[in-house]
């Protein structure tokens, strides 16, 4: 039996400020043992959302691209270990497996993670990040490339499972 999802917030984000902010927003009802999977384009802004949410905690180290590695944690001082998890280059659920995070006691962020998350946890919070593409994209930022570009992304959060029932965001 799937556990039921309800919309937690569906709302346009437009400039990088503002990804990082809901990131901080989410930063404040996550716990351990939170699985948090973030989906979208590259360049969407998953990592900045992240690096927010990790500012939030007072996540030490750099939030960085995870395309460098596979997963890092940062002590937090908030409590829990903020885990981050780029699943972009696994390919199959195994190998997120043989990473050996410790999803119990840390709050988990996996970019790219869908499909890979499945029969993880109980409950999960779901992140989409949209974004024009083709014509309708910003010009290419020259600078930081995890940085997004100052343009409208349409960011839809959804719980599932029994931790997000009564969580408002």
């Amino acid at each position: 039996m799937t556990e039921p999802s309800r919309v937690l917030l569906d709302t346009e984000v437009a400039t990088t400020d503002a990804m990082g902010e809901l990131g901080a927003r989410l930063a404040a009802v996550l716990r351990a043992g939170d699985l948090v999977v973030l989906t979208g384009p590259l360049g969407a802004g998953k990592t900045t959302m992240t690096r927010g949410l990790g500012a939030a905690l007072g996540a030490r180290g750099q939030v960085s691209s995870p395309t460098f590695v596979l997963a890092r944690t940062h002590p937090t001082t908030a409590g829990p270990d903020l885990v981050h998890v780029d699943a972009y280059r696994l390919s199959d659920p195994v190998e997120l497996d043989d990473l050996d995070l410790d999803w119990d006691a840390s709050i988990v962020v996996v970019e790219w993670g869908r499909g890979f998350v499945d029969g993880i946890a109980d409950s999960v919070l779901d992140v989409e990040i949209a974004r024009a593409t083709g014509a309708d994209a910003a010009p290419a930022d020259q600078g930081d490339p995890d940085d997004v570009p100052d343009e409208p992304r349409r960011v839809v959060v959804t719980g599932t499972g029994p931790r997000w029932a009564d969580v408002t965001l």
